[in-house]
């Protein structure tokens, strides 16, 4: 790795964008994916995204913008993945380039609905793509505080320190902070977790509960994340640092919380289907609790779930969420 490496992102959503912009802090060129016709263009004519981050404006001659996958594949080295998780295998069935020798990020926010995988985990199954090469960008950083250029933190995770620290050059400035970790499988679930603790969060302020009972939701929310990520892959790690506790905090409490909003109009009376329609975010949350449901009833001894198994009978059996966090609050502790 004596060259520069060429960075690639896949997706269009604000997170999306606000990669793309710190990899723009440093980098004369960044590959860019993106499914729609029209966002292409539109960025190619007015220098910014017309749906998320509209405030970023870019440079046109550090973007290679295309809506062919393979295009961008083969341009880059190491590929940033930021496709929500309900969608991305779909477009990666776009994809037949071969990316055995690439570099593979994701920052996907969830699992692999039709295979129950990781997106690491997918990547090493059905491409090839050795673990070593495999990373995972973690939090906590909201894309909108990102595109406001204020003080954030990433966590970048791969099995290879070096290229770890190589992928967190590229993603530093004066306004990223990043560290690197080997917990690639940690941070993963971690990313995913928060996002349904965030729903839990939203459901309680929509029903009307106060700071008091989000502090002990969030609390319990770290301890049943901790048992979970352990269950599925038990090595030494620090749950309090920032890529599980931080993120875990600002998913669950932030007004830039697309989650958070979704429980929250959840807790209000909204029915899951007119909260996504009004919302016209993808929530990852929703999906995140599916796989985590499942995956807990796969194990042959279960983990406790409380947090996770309220939010999934409210969302997946359209139970009453005032009724179903009554029972929540004399499980927490």
């Amino acid at each position: 790795m004596s060259q520069p490496l060429k960075y690639a992102v896949f997706g269009s959503g604000s997170w999306a964008t606000a990669i793309v912009k710190m990899l723009c802090e440093n980098l004369e060129e960044v590959g860019w994916y993106m499914r729609s016709v029209y966002t292409k263009e539109h960025i190619l004519r007015e220098q910014h995204n017309p749906n998320y981050l509209s405030s970023v404006e870019f440079h046109l001659e550090q973007l290679k913008l295309s809506n062919d996958i393979d295009e961008i594949a083969n341009y880059a080295d190491v590929l940033i993945f930021v496709i929500p998780s309900a969608f991305i295998h779909s477009e990666l069935k776009k994809l037949t380039a071969d990316i055995t020798d690439k570099i593979v990020v994701s920052a996907v926010k969830g699992i692999i609905p039709e295979t129950g995988l990781l997106v690491g985990e997918h990547f090493h199954d059905n491409y090839k793509i050795p673990f070593e090469n495999i990373g995972v960008i973690a939090g906590p950083c909201h894309a909108e505080e990102v595109a406001l250029e204020r003080l954030s933190y990433l966590t970048i995770s791969c099995a290879d320190q070096k290229k770890a620290q190589i992928i967190a050059n590229a993603l530093s400035s004066d306004y990223i902070k990043t560290k690197t970790s080997d917990d690639v499988i940690g941070t993963e679930y971690a990313v995913m977790l928060k996002n349904i603790y965030a729903i839990a969060a939203g459901i309680a302020h929509g029903l009307g509960y106060g700071d008091n009972f989000q502090s002990v939701l969030m609390s319990n929310a770290i301890r049943e994340m901790k048992r979970f990520i352990k269950k599925m892959h038990k090595m030494k790690r620090n749950i309090n640092n920032s890529a599980y506790l931080g993120d875990l905090l600002v998913t669950g409490y932030s007004t830039f919380s697309r989650n958070r909003m979704f429980g929250n109009m959840i807790g209000k009376g909204y029915t899951v289907k007119s909260a996504q329609m009004e919302m016209n975010m993808v929530a990852e949350g929703y999906y995140a609790t599916k796989s985590a449901h499942l995956l807990n009833d796969k194990n042959k001894k279960k983990t406790k779930l409380p947090i996770i198994n309220a939010v999934y009978d409210i969302l997946y059996e359209g139970k009453d969420p005032k009724k179903v966090f009554k029972k929540l609050t004399d499980k927490l502790n």
